[in-house]
């Protein structure tokens, strides 16, 4: 009897802990459990960047928030006009490349953006896509633009829209990035008819590996050649990135071919920023895949959400969705900013108006959001103060020394 007692106290201690930690972003960290496509070698010719270190709030904010652990903020780089003004790590689990988790789906649209302008796909985003793969299910036939943008009907079997999380099949079964596409849609999607394509935004995993292994298909045997064009030789990494395979290291398969495309994407911490940075050159200099990102920008879908929040990361910020990037953060509507989130607090910002960057990766999603992302973009935050206050601080300002509003007596340093 007291053994059973014991056991039911130790078993509702870590049923207690589950509990309590339940609302932090964790998750196991995957780089090993999977084959992986390895794009560049060890080392290689690279983007040097310049660098002019900063000290002011923003970056007081990053120090206190990498020096707390609970935060889980683990990298924040700050880059403009070609410097980065902040650059701080620590140490975490990451162990070698950091995962992006969700950052990866925006990966599949660079990639899918360089494959229409070398031709290998060789039609427009607006036409449908011929992909044997998928003959059968309600992917057939579906036009591009509709899969970049989270519109492809797929709702009642995978994504957000109805589930909550957005990889799993019917919102609790198995992971669908584990599945090799071939596998996944003749078991489970041949027959199945889906919802009108292009109206409803459902954010899915499944939708991301479909345009990955609809590009593997259209390039054939020039896929790693490819990656190697965009990562190495137009983006310059430093170090060898990686795109995860729907193969587990545990399972057979064909582990150098095939369609087993998944969106989990590994790379260094500098890295990332060169890929932002390549992306960035792309839209202003107006190339190709320039005008590839600025048509998943002008023709953008509506999230419809209920709520967005300025505190809690891109995902719930941005009001639009295109291309796999996120648009349109709340209050930051008037620039074209192409926000990267993931899960656990991975970011990506890129704004492209003012020639800056934002990355930043996390173990858990409790730093301070706002004030590294919102304010960094400028944005300003008014707060809600009492009329006598505000009396009572005008008397503070010198009569002599302002000519302005209120506001801006109040704030002769621009310090809103």
């Amino acid at each position: 009897m007291k053994k059973f007692i014991i056991f039911y106290i130790i078993l509702t201690f870590f049923m207690m802990i589950g509990v309590t930690f339940a609302h932090h972003a964790n998750e196991k960290y995957c780089f090993d459990c999977m084959h992986k496509y390895k794009i560049g070698d060890k080392k290689n010719d690279t983007y040097e960047f310049e660098f002019d270190l900063q000290n002011n709030t923003i970056s007081k904010t990053v120090e206190e928030n990498i020096s707390d652990k609970k935060t889980g903020l683990v990298s924040y780089i700050l880059f403009e006009n070609n410097k980065i003004l902040i650059d701080q790590n620590r140490k975490s689990k990451y162990k070698g490349p950091y995962p992006s988790h969700s950052v990866g789906k925006s990966m599949v649209g660079l990639v899918t953006g360089y494959a229409v302008c070398s031709n290998y796909i060789n039609h427009t985003v607006f036409d449908r896509i011929d992909y044997p793969t998928v003959a059968g299910t309600l992917y057939e036939n579906q036009r591009l633009i509709d899969l970049l943008h989270m519109t492809a009907g797929d709702q009642d079997y995978v994504g957000q829209y109805k589930f909550k999380k957005d990889n799993r099949y019917l919102g609790k079964k198995f992971n669908v990035s584990t599945v090799p596409i071939k596998s996944l849609m003749k078991k489970y999607f041949k027959g199945k008819d889906g919802q009108e394509p292009g109206v409803v935004y459902n954010y899915s995993a499944l939708t991301t590996n479909v345009i990955m292994n609809y590009v593997i298909y259209k390039t054939g045997d020039d896929w790693e050649k490819l990656l190697h064009k965009i990562f190495v030789e137009d983006a310059k990494v430093a170090k060898r990135v990686y795109f995860g395979k729907s193969l587990e290291k545990h399972k057979y398969g064909n582990r150098k071919s095939g369609e087993y495309g998944r969106y989990s994407f590994y790379a260094d911490r500098y890295d990332y920023l060169r890929i932002a940075n390549l992306m960035m050159n792309h839209w202003n200099n107006d190339t190709c895949v320039g005008k590839y990102l600025k048509t998943m920008y002008e023709t953008k879908v509506d999230k419809n959400k209920k709520e967005y929040s300025n505190k809690r990361g891109n995902h719930v910020s941005a009001q639009s969705y295109g291309g796999q990037f996120h648009f349109d953060p709340i209050g930051l509507e008037d620039r074209p900013i192409l926000m990267m989130d993931g899960f656990a607090g991975q970011q990506v910002v890129i704004d492209f108006n003012n020639n800056r960057i934002i990355t930043i990766h996390s173990t858990d999603r409790h730093y301070d959001y706002y004030t590294l992302v919102y304010s960094a973009l400028g944005h300003v935050e008014y707060k809600q103060v009492s009329e006598d206050k505000l009396i009572e601080d005008m008397w503070k300002v010198k009569p002599t020394t302002c000519t302005g509003t209120v506001i801006e007596c109040l704030n002769p340093a621009n310090e809103l």
